[in-house]
């Protein structure tokens, strides 16, 4: 199965949604990786916005991009424009993508204003692994 590698900056809650929603939705079909160029925590919100959505991610850890450097990756998606501009070289041909995804850490407000931020990323990161399922599984 081909592995596909989810990478931002602190591997604490695009990328991590990202990978949960990839295990959930076609764990059949690919191996989900994610990782960080400055790993540090799983966000509390993240777990609570995926639990909301029946995938729990709360066993996921944040990884550090370097940990993976000699494996192979057929698909690598950047989610921040950072990983983008520094996201470092894998050997093999890897098909690229980037999702610029608002970081919903930098929300600020009360619990559920924060949730609120958290809930439409988890929705957009939803609705970008399932039409990659799609089009990665046709190529």
């Amino acid at each position: 199965m081909p592995d596909v590698l989810f990478l931002c900056t602190g591997n604490s809650c695009r990328s991590q949604m990202a990978e949960g929603w990839l295990r959930h939705l076609a764990s059949d079909l690919f191996h989900a990786f994610s990782a960080g160029l400055q790993p540090s925590i799983v966000h509390p919100l993240a777990i609570e916005a995926m639990r909301e959505a029946g995938i729990d991610i709360s066993g996921q850890h944040s990884k550090d991009v370097a940990s993976l450097l000699g494996r192979h990756f057929s698909h690598i998606i950047t989610v921040c424009d950072r990983a983008q501009q520094n996201c470092p070289i894998f050997p093999g041909p890897s098909l690229r993508e980037h999702w610029p995804i608002e970081d919903p850490a930098d929300a600020e407000g009360s619990h559920d204003e924060r949730m609120l931020v958290f809930r439409e990323v988890r929705d957009e990161i939803e609705a970008r692994v399932r039409s990659f399922v799609v089009i990665a599984n046709h190529r």
